[in-house]
């Protein structure tokens, strides 16, 4: 079992991503409760993607101990955990107004192939500069699906403002917090930086948003509908 020095920021930040993560799906498996039905499914998926992030973060932690972590160990986590989301996001609008199921299938398959090619561009599997598009195309498939699509439409019909600010504050992330994930891409594959402990760093700050700010905000929305509900 390796001994992390004091100085050493890269496992502080992977041991700060894990037990973040850990105190998140607790919250949301417990504040699944104080939801209304349309909202639980939401929570959940959003608990399951923190729980993989805890895997993901432990067994990368474990590999940094070894002495550097390969890409692999990312995008395993990244490749559960994002497609979690966006159905997290599909069934948040959807608790508004009906939404297909082809677009469900349609962001979900897109999701997964965002991160799918991105591995495959930094493990050389293929050429990293097609990689890279293609992952920035599904990205902004999905950006335009939450910002002008039906999603957007269904919540912006939505009684009261509680969703609609929710749904804001998740697409930010979506926006803002997910493109770390294509920058940290674009460094290694072009840039020809090695993830030294920074890159991972950086990754690990990101959890902090992207997964465990991502569930709150599910969280939090759906327990202000619901307390709405319960006072009219």
């Amino acid at each position: 079992m390796a001994v992390f020095q004091t100085t050493d920021l890269t496992a502080a930040s992977y041991s700060v991503a894990l037990f973040g993560l850990a105190a998140t799906a607790i919250l949301l498996l417990i504040g699944s409760s104080w939801v209304g039905r349309g909202f639980r499914i939401p929570v959940v998926l959003c608990a399951i993607a923190a729980l993989v992030g805890v895997g993901a973060a432990y067994e990368a932690r474990a590999a940094w101990g070894q002495g550097s972590v390969p890409v692999v160990y990312h995008y395993v986590g990244w490749a559960v955990s994002m497609p979690l989301q966006v159905m997290a996001l599909y069934f948040m609008a959807g608790s508004a107004g009906r939404l297909g199921a082809g677009l469900f299938w349609r962001l979900v398959s897109v999701s997964v192939l965002m991160v799918f090619v991105r591995y495959l561009g930094e493990g050389a599997f293929m050429n990293p500069t097609l990689a890279f598009l293609l992952g920035l195309v599904f990205w902004l498939y999905i950006l335009g699906e939450l910002y002008f699509g039906r999603m957007d439409d269904v919540v912006r019909q939505a009684p009261g403002d509680h969703l609609r600010r929710g749904f804001f504050w998740l697409r930010l992330i979506a926006t803002l917090g997910w493109a770390i994930y294509p920058l940290g891409n674009f460094l290694t594959a072009f840039a020809g930086i090695v993830d030294d402990g920074s890159l991972s760093v950086a990754y690990n700050l990101a959890d902090i948003l992207n997964r465990m700010a991502f569930g709150v905000a599910v969280l939090a929305t759906g327990a202000l509908l619901h307390d709405e509900v319960r006072r009219v």
